[in-house]
């Protein structure tokens, strides 16, 4: 199994192969789940090589493409299968009541689902490894957020990207590729850089008398309070770590208190008989 994205998690591939039987069935369902779970705006699964003759891996995909279109925004799930095998002979048929597409080879379907991306709602920016890198980026994000109507989220999607970009100049040293999307009411950010070790939390040192206080590790964790979701998906040359973000819910309107003063247990609330 072989996971890719491009270089701003916009479309991610999927390559499942080897003879279809339970142990596989749930190793994909688990990495299809997981795919989705990085919110991107497609997903490509190649079958090229899965050994399926009797097309009984059918249902998994139709699962999929399911869970991929009750998504807000949707994602655009598509597969990839030689016409000779059976597997596409069945799925054509059940995908032309679920709109799952089938396409014969992974560049068929990365230019389709290319053609229907919404190009105009994506910058990118590509930055050298430099001490102004993380103020461009947050720039990127300003114009952004004021171009699409996304004021909210200006602020703490700009602290998130400068995290991302601080991350990628102080472990990968490369260079690398800042994007911002429109994802619904949302933004999506991401940092693709040239190195493929994934970032990983670090946990932070306690605070200790007469010793220095240690800063490493606050950069995720503040990725991780601001940002509705974030992760890491391998790239063909190297890895790209993204970031969503979402409005605030609004807050629910409080009930009215009641001040009126309550009576003792044990006492009758009743009306006044009043006097003659």
């Amino acid at each position: 199994m072989h996971l890719e994205s491009d270089v701003d998690a916009s479309v991610v591939l999927l390559a499942i192969a080897g003879r279809w039987d339970r142990t596989l069935w749930k190793t994909s369902t688990e990495r299809l789940h997981k795919c989705l779970a990085e919110h991107p705006e497609a997903l490509i699964v190649d079958l090229s090589e899965l050994d399926d003759p009797t097309a009984s891996s059918a249902p998994t995909w139709v699962a999929a493409q399911k869970a991929a279109a009750a998504m807000d925004p949707s994602v655009q799930l598509a597969l990839c299968i030689p016409p000779d095998l059976p597997l596409a002979d069945r799925m054509q048929r059940l995908g032309a009541r679920s709109y799952l597409p089938v396409y014969a080879k992974v560049r068929q379907a990365r230019v389709a689902i290319a053609s229907r991306l919404p190009l105009t709602e994506r910058l990118t920016l590509t930055l050298a490894p430099e001490p102004e890198a993380p103020s461009l980026a947050r720039n990127l994000i300003s114009d952004a957020c004021l171009a699409w109507d996304r004021v909210e989220l200006l602020h703490p999607a700009r602290s998130v990207m400068s995290e991302l970009v601080n991350n990628a100049i102080e472990h990968a040293r490369t260079e690398m590729t800042v994007a911002v999307s429109l994802r619904g009411a949302g933004i999506h950010l991401s940092v693709a850089d040239g190195v493929a070790t994934p970032p990983r939390l670090i946990k932070l040192s306690r605070v200790r008398r007469d010793q220095p206080l240690d800063e490493r590790g606050r950069g995720l964790q503040v990725v991780g309070a601001l940002a509705v979701a974030w992760g890491t998906l391998p790239t063909r040359t190297g890895k790209v770590v993204w970031a969503t973000m979402q409005p605030r819910p609004p807050k629910a309107k409080r009930q009215p208190r009641n001040d009126a003063p309550r009576l003792p247990p044990g006492v009758r609330n009743e009306r006044p008989t009043g006097l003659r």
